[in-house]
């Protein structure tokens, strides 16, 4: 069914145009209003409940003997929520109640897995005026004669009725393949169920569950991380608000990605351009060496990633741990990040001990230490014997471990001039370079917009004033100092519309949300 088909049968059927509903009628009463309230409720698209509205209008009129034609509204669902199901049946329900439109308003849900059980389709009918078909492909679990013969009463039953069917687009079209007399004749009416926007779901969450201010923006980061991959919105809110009540926190966020997907992500990354070239090249020497019979010795993927704090050194990290899964030179999707402390013991003999403990945890993995330069010997026999465990432990198992010294560019480059022992065994090195204004700002606006937020011009103004003064200060963070200054943001924003309702307005960062204050 296109939507031009669905046009057609607005200006048949109704005489108007979709954007013109006329609700008088509608209006009648006090429980019509509140069906026009529950309707705006469900989480379809924009067409779709115009649509049943106008199913709803028409029913009114031809009860005040307005429209002299009575059809039959059986209705497709493209939806597998069985709250949005249900809500669409019991609107139906109401609706029909006030209106007198088909002889009951009692409503009965068939799952096709019952068919085997010889249901009576003829009593189910008898009995009830609107009928829910669930689960579809349960249908396939019949023979050929029993399939003809359900559908053909059916068919004998649909008229004077209101039916459902509903399941997602794939099941629907699988269903009505069996007999085109469904779509073609019967069922000239559907529905098309939505996935709720980012701002949507945070908002009817937290209106469930309190959070503190720290959960609540992972909670955000939550939402949009996974918002892609829902399919069945009132059960993933369901299991979220679940999970949030038991555990107190925020789950953590599970997913496997192609190597393609992995460099979407790095591609959408501001920025890093001469790092994403490095790792396009490493990709490309080893599927070469992979693919091909050339004597092409093992890629040394010990690295250096050199830069200042926000650079994208540790996101750059885990992009790389899940392309090298995904090409198999690492046998798990793995990052262990470390810092010197937690390879340099307290007491004589226990560094190499505490040293080798984290690589035996990073083995088939990336060992990621950040600030390794702290490993600077400066006379310290500690920081020697971790050393010296690790250019064993990078010699050993060259094919089983990666490992990444992370740092300042200056103090990294001294550190790895007084290790000799270290500089031979790294493979690349990568340059993090600072972020420019531009790209900061870029930085933020990608954050709040990601998350479903709109943000206005002047507050786009505000946030570059706030970077520009601050990009000189001694360790200024680049994409981290924005991070905190967009977790800041949103919750001025929270504060500042706390009293608000109208969605254009909780959606919205303005320059009151940002400031000098919330952010340092």
């Amino acid at each position: 069914m296109n939507n031009r088909y669905f046009n057609d049968i607005y200006n048949d059927f109704f005489k108007v145009e979709k954007n013109e509903i006329n609700v008088e009628k509608v209006k009648n009463n006090d429980d019509e209003i509140n069906i026009l309230d529950e309707i705006n409720s469900i989480y379809i698209d924009n067409e779709s409940k115009n649509l049943l509205k106008q199913i709803i209008e028409y029913m009114s009129k031809y009860t005040n003997n307005e429209e002299k034609n009575y059809i039959d509204f059986n209705i497709i669902i493209d939806s597998n929520d069985t709250e949005n199901v249900n809500k669409i049946s019991e609107i139906l329900s109401k609706s029909v109640k006030n209106n007198h439109y088909i002889k009951n308003n009692s409503v009965y849900k068939l799952s096709m897995y019952e068919l085997s059980n010889k249901v009576d389709i003829k009593d189910i009918y008898d009995k009830n005026g609107l009928v829910v078909l669930t689960d579809l492909k349960g249908f396939l679990l019949l023979d050929e004669n029993n399939k003809k013969l359900f559908l053909y009463q059916l068919k004998n039953n649909l008229s004077n009725h209101i039916t459902l069917l509903s399941g997602n687009k794939d099941d629907i079209s699988l269903f009505t393949s069996f007999d085109n007399e469904l779509t073609n004749k019967y069922f000239n009416f559907k529905l098309i169920e939505i996935i709720p926007d980012i701002q949507d779901i945070y908002h009817e969450v937290l209106s469930k569950i309190s959070l503190d201010e720290s959960n609540n923006i992972l909670l955000l980061d939550y939402i949009t991380n996974t918002h892609k991959d829902i399919i069945n919105y009132s059960s993933y809110r369901d299991k979220l608000i679940n999970y949030l009540s038991f555990k107190k926190e925020v789950p953590k966020i599970k997913e496997v990605k192609s190597t393609e997907e992995i460099f979407s992500e790095l591609n959408d990354l501001v920025g890093l351009n001469d790092v994403k070239k490095v790792l396009y090249d490493l990709v490309n020497l080893i599927s070469l060496k992979e693919k091909s019979d050339l004597k092409i010795a093992n890629v040394n993927l010990h690295m250096l990633f050199l830069g200042n704090p926000g650079t994208g050194k540790t996101t750059v990290a885990r992009c790389l741990s899940g392309i090298l899964y995904n090409l198999g030179y690492i046998k798990e999707n793995k990052l262990i990040e470390v810092s010197s402390k937690d390879l340099v013991a307290e007491y004589v003999g226990q560094t190499a001990i505490k040293t080798y403990s984290v690589i035996e945890r990073a083995l088939g993995g990336i060992l990621f230490i950040d600030e390794a330069y702290s490993l600077s010997s400066k006379n310290n026999s500690y920081n020697d014997e971790a050393i010296a465990t690790l250019i064993k432990a990078m010699e050993d198992n060259r094919d089983n471990l990666v490992v990444i010294f992370a740092g300042y560019t200056k103090e990294m480059q001294d550190f790895i001039n007084s290790n000799s022992g270290i500089a031979s065994r790294i493979g690349y090195t990568l340059n993090f370079k600072d972020y420019t204004v531009d790209e900061l700002l870029e930085i933020f606006k990608g954050m709040v917009n990601k998350a479903g937020f709109k943000i206005t011009n002047d507050a786009l103004d505000k946030a570059k004033e706030i970077i520009i003064k601050n990009k000189n200060m001694k360790n200024f963070g680049n994409a981290r100092f924005v991070r905190n200054m967009y977790e800041k943001t949103v919750t001025m924003h929270a504060t500042n519309t706390k009293e608000k309702k109208r969605k254009d307005v909780l959606i919205t960062i303005t320059d009151k949300d940002i400031n000098i204050d919330n952010v340092l």
